[in-house]
């Protein structure tokens, strides 16, 4: 009886543990940013119902825009959308991946802070200064230069040919390309110093040149990064707004050529919603902000299934 109660005497006693508030805190911060997200979109779905009940899905597909006769379409400003974001980003990836290269790599100590600090002063520069350029310098060198020998060359060719114009989605691109230009290279130069020393110290061993080790070993060890960076770079491309309605020409049509005017769904948001006047026009035009998170959306989805299949690729 009394080894039980001995035993019961030095028995331990569990004491509560506190609840931890930090992870309590993070968790809250967490679900705060999809929450916004799913807040905002519900009260853009709010504000744009009168046009989503009145077109439904043929908002999606529809062509024409006129605000006399309240038929609106987003199909113009779609097309738009994703021809300048796609264009830009095939200008700017190539550029953007061989400056980060150059910038990882040791060597040439001058050259490399001097060309990191100008792209890193490219991101600082803000938008509307970008479009004032572009308008006054870039559109004109672009007609003169590029879209008039191209389209006298190759105007046989369905979208290289037409009349050129200063305004159009070319020179749109190429405004959108300088200005994911920071971006892309930044991130990229990140992800390949990240890449272990080690590959790069045993391939050289082995007899392989700077070109063989940075295209064969570097470059696909990156390849995720570049991936990411690339995501974030569409992303800005595809919501850019001033730049590209000071240069694009903002007509709500679909283009037969690179070289015609063009709208965006970031554009047409600025350019008109101050005017708008009824609940179909205004409807219509938040409806185009809920596309434009739409096609957002998609893009970073199927960017992600790209980088996971990267991923899973280097791992075999």
């Amino acid at each position: 009886m009394a080894a039980a109660v001995d035993s019961a005497a030095v028995a331990p006693v569990e004491i509560p543990r506190p609840p931890d508030r930090y992870r309590t805190f993070t968790a809250f911060v967490s679900w705060a940013a999809p929450a916004s997200l799913i807040l905002i979109v519900a009260v853009l779905i709010q504000q744009a119902w009168p046009s989503v009940t009145r077109f439904g899905a043929g908002f999606l597909i529809g062509t024409e825009w006129n605000q006399v006769t309240n038929s609106f379409g987003a199909l113009p400003f779609i097309f738009g959308t994703v021809v300048t974001s796609a264009i830009a980003l095939a200008i700017a990836l190539p550029v953007g991946v061989a400056v980060a290269v150059l910038l990882a790599e040791p060597g040439a100590q001058g050259v490399r802070g001097a060309l990191g600090t100008g792209i890193e002063l490219l991101a600082a520069i803000p938008s509307v200064v970008y479009g004032i350029w572009a308008l006054y310098v870039l559109a004109p060198w672009t007609l003169l230069h590029i879209e008039t020998p191209v389209t006298d060359r190759l105007g046989f060719i369905p979208f290289l040919g037409g009349v050129p114009r200063q305004t159009s989605l070319f020179t749109a691109s190429l405004v959108l390309a300088v200005m994911i230009l920071p971006t892309l290279s930044a991130v990229s130069r990140d992800v390949i110093r990240s890449v272990p020393r080690g590959l790069r110290e045993s391939t050289v061993a082995i007899g392989a040149t700077w070109w063989e080790t940075t295209w064969h070993v570097i470059l696909p060890a990156a390849r995720a990064g570049i991936f990411g960076a690339t995501v974030l770079a569409l992303g800005r491309a595809l919501a850019e707004t001033v730049a590209v309605a000071m240069v694009i020409g903002n007509r709500p049509e679909i283009p037969h050529s690179v070289f015609s005017p063009g709208y965006t769904l970031a554009a047409v948001i600025a350019n008109e919603f101050a005017e708008a006047t009824g609940d179909i026009y205004q409807g219509a035009l938040v409806e185009i902000g809920l596309v434009l998170i739409l096609v957002t959306l998609t893009v970073n989805v199927l960017a992600l299934l790209l980088v996971q299949s990267a991923r899973a690729r280097a791992l075999v």
